[in-house]
C-alpha cells in the first residue's frame, strides 16, 4: 500500500469540500438532486481516498460551504447534514482503513455501507433530538422514510460511483494505491 503526502491530502480534502455545493448546483437544476443526493459523495470519496480525519472534515465543512454559497441546505437541515456527512467521513475511513481483503472493490464495499447506514442513524439522531425538542412533529417512520427509503436510489448510484471513482483515481496515481498494481488488475 502507498501513501500519500500531507499535502495532497489537504488538497484531495478541499477539492471534495468544494464538490459538496457544485454538485448540487449542477444537479438540482436538472432534477436529479433528491435523487442522487449529490452532496453526500464528497464525504464518502474524501475518507475512502485520505481517510477519517479528512473525510470528517470535509462532511462538516462541506455543507456549510454549500450554504454559504448557494444558501442550502437550509437551517436547521444544515446541521443535520452537518452530522450525517461529517459520519460518512469519518465511517469510510475508519472502515477503509481497517478493512483488507485482498480486493480494492471489497474493501470499498465493506467500508462504504457500513458507513452509509450509520451517517444516516446519526443524521436522523440529529433530527430526532432537534425536533423532539419543540413542538414539530417527528417519528420513526418519518426518519426510515426520509432517510432510507427516499434515499435508496442515490445510495445505489453511490454504491456505482464512488467504487469505480476510487479504482479509476487509484490507477491514475491521484489516490493511494492499496495493492499491488497486479492485484488491483487481476483482483480490483
Amino acid at each position: 500500500m502507498s501513501t500519500i503526502s500531507p499535502v495532497k491530502k489537504l488538497c484531495l480534502c478541499a477539492l471534495c469540500v468544494a464538490l459538496c455545493p457544485i454538485l448540487p448546483m449542477a444537479l438540482h437544476p436538472l432534477g436529479l438532486g433528491g435523487i442522487i443526493s449529490p452532496m453526500h459523495i464528497p464525504p464518502l470519496l474524501c475518507g475512502l481516498l485520505v481517510g477519517w480525519p479528512y473525510g470528517l472534515a470535509c462532511g462538516l465543512a462541506g455543507p456549510v460551504l454549500s450554504h454559504l454559497t448557494s444558501g442550502m441546505p437550509n437551517p436547521p437541515f444544515l446541521f443535520f447534514m452537518m452530522f450525517e456527512l461529517g459520519a460518512y467521513g469519518l465511517f469510510s475511513g475508519l472502515l477503509f482503513r481497517r478493512v483488507h481483503t485482498g480486493r480494492l472493490y471489497a474493501d470499498l464495499y465493506t467500508a462504504m455501507i457500513p458507513a452509509m447506514i450509520l451517517g444516516r442513524i446519526v443524521g436522523g439522531a440529529a433530527q430526532a433530538a432537534f425536533f423532539l425538542s419543540t413542538d414539530k412533529p417527528w417519528s420513526l417512520s418519518l426518519f426510515v422514510s426520509g432517510y432510507f427509503i427516499q434515499t435508496a436510489p442515490g445510495a445505489v448510484i453511490h454504491l456505482l460511483l464512488i467504487p469505480t471513482l476510487v479504482a479509476v483515481l487509484t490507477r491514475a496515481g491521484l489516490a493511494p494505491r492499496r495493492y499491488s498494481p497486479a492485484g488491483l488488475e487481476a483482483r480490483g
